[in-house]
């Protein structure tokens, strides 16, 4: 038996190290070798060459602080350039003369404007949400008119507090689907939960429905065959990795498709944290009890969540797009006791930080509390001051964050957030049981979002993200009832908690900070 043992880990060794996962990851180490061996060298060479690259490096320095972008991102840069001269100069100007970035950017900019006239927004609904709360009018003409994304009415939600409530309505809904199914998701793994929709894809594709699924090529490190897109569309399934892992060094490859999306017949929509995966239904356990959250909307606001798919489809795509064939039936009569829906998308090629907005816009207009869940804790100096300014303003500021990290140098990072966030009056709360993955913010009984977005560098600034803003909607009521529920099984960190880390844990976490904005 430890003979068969023992060969079986020797094989599962072997096939991961000659596995093409290994040669991309190898590939990409050695051109980094090379860049790095090429600036020592430019470095060693002569005095006049170091020279010639401190010049460069100051140039380099006085356009990053004139720069358009996050603070945070233009502190590291600096840091590096002036800390490695050569190195720090030629892989600024390698990151930033990126020919696939710009046309994935260009081609996003240009299907906005084709998706434009299927996203305009009621000016009767701006006009009431103006009458409820002017400052969320504020925020939906933001959101319209620099963005594309209306606001609506006439939105029936339903909120999912884990992965085991969402996984059999989800199934109910691709079951009734009779036009056609968009799904787009960051990491998708094979076993019982992707089975169970695969079955259900097969099925509806026999059907005459038309399927289109997208993920992320992170998938194809280590989930899924390179290939798989392959293998699904034998069965008559669309689909597609959204920029694959490919042995080069591109700054594309730092931009993932963080989006979860799933669309029926244009009726009902689903969003949130949840992939598609076993630990995400908690069929099998990770880090203790897996945590997530995510929404399905039926009615007018599920028509932007169709156009957020078909933008990001058609990025490769050479032929057009009939978006007509996909549009939302609006509904007639007002339904008042539904509130307000504002489903929004978030791009790193837009300058604009949609998903930061949302949440800054929350803390600022909160009366009572902001409640919030999320994974991660990397923030800005803009997120970490808007947190605590809400917190000394008297409003209830709580964050429920996992006591049982998925990555434990990310853990590291926030804690070095705790202290400021506790002394300024933030409530930080661990979820014993195992890891949150979940994202919302609910404020004042009225107003939650729930979507993608972590707090953190990757979230709100490197990756395409998604959510849904909702406003005096009565699922509302239900996000802050499930925060309260989780609440019971928390346990609340004191400055006292923090004296316990362990000093290689917070020696780790203020080095890793500095590089917080490339995590």
């Amino acid at each position: 038996m430890e003979n068969k043992a023992a060969k079986k880990a020797k094989k599962g060794i072997l096939s991961v190290l000659f596995s093409r996962t290994a040669l991309i990851l190898l590939l990409i180490i050695l051109q980094l070798a090379v860049m790095l061996g090429a600036a020592t060298m430019l470095n060693d060479y002569a005095v006049y060459v170091y020279g010639a690259f401190i010049v460069l490096g100051a140039v380099i320095v006085i356009h990053i602080i004139n720069e358009k972008g996050n603070p945070a991102f233009n502190m590291t840069w600096m840091l590096l350039v002036l800390i490695f001269p050569a190195f720090g100069c030629l892989f600024y100007i390698w990151v930033k003369s990126q020919l696939g970035t710009r046309y994935i950017g260009k081609r996003l900019r240009e299907l906005r404007l084709d998706t434009a006239k299927y996203m305009g927004q009621k000016s009767e609904v701006i006009e009431a949400l103006r009458s409820s709360k002017p400052s969320n009018a504020n925020l939906a003409h933001y959101m319209q008119y620099h963005l594309g994304f209306p606001a609506y009415r006439n939105t029936e939600a339903e909120y999912f507090s884990c992965g085991e409530e969402k996984f059999p309505a989800l199934l109910r809904e691709l079951n009734k689907a009779e036009r056609f199914i968009f799904m787009e998701y960051f990491i998708v793994e094979e076993g019982y939960m992707w089975d169970s929709i695969l079955n259900i894809l097969k099925k509806k594709v026999a059907a005459g429905v038309e399927v289109r699924f997208m993920y992320d090529g992170m998938c194809s490190i280590s989930m899924l065959p390179y290939n798989y897109p392959k293998q699904l569309r034998k069965f008559g399934i669309q689909c597609k990795m959204f920029s694959p892992i490919r042995p080069v060094l591109s700054t594309t490859q730092n931009n993932r498709d963080h989006r979860k999306i799933c669309v029926i017949d244009g009726k009902v929509g689903f969003t949130g944290g949840i992939n598609l995966g076993d630990e995400y239904i908690n069929r099998k356990e990770r880090f203790g009890y897996w945590k997530d959250t995510a929404v399905m909307l039926k009615g007018d606001a599920v028509q932007s969540l169709t156009m957020l798919f078909l933008q990001m489809w058609n990025v490769t795509e050479l032929k057009p797009d009939h978006f007509e064939n996909y549009l939302t039936p609006m509904k007639s009569e007002l339904r008042r006791e539904l509130g307000f829906m504002l489903p929004y998308g978030d791009s790193p090629y837009d300058n604009e930080n949609v998903g930061e907005e949302v949440y800054f816009h929350i803390l600022n207009h909160a009366k009572k509390y902001v409640h919030i869940m999320t994974p991660y804790l990397i923030l800005d100096s803009g997120m970490l001051d808007t947190l605590t300014r809400a917190a000394k303003s008297g409003i209830e500021v709580c964050i429920i964050m996992p006591h049982i990290p998925d990555k434990w140098y990310a853990f590291a990072v926030a804690k070095t957030f705790y202290r400021e966030l506790i002394e300024a009056g933030v409530q930080i709360y661990e979820f014993i049981p195992g890891f949150v993955h979940a994202k919302i913010f609910v404020s004042d009984n009225d107003t939650a979002t729930v979507g993608t977005i972590n707090l953190d560098y990757r979230s709100l600034y490197l990756h395409f993200e998604c959510g849904v803003f909702i406003y005096n909607n009565p699922v509302v009521w239900d996000i802050e009832r499930d925060f309260q529920e989780t609440l019971k099984k928390c346990r609340r960190i004191s400055v006292s908690d923090l004296r316990k880390t362990s000093l290689p844990m917070r020696l780790c976490g203020r080095v890793l900070r500095l590089i917080a904005p490339l995590m």
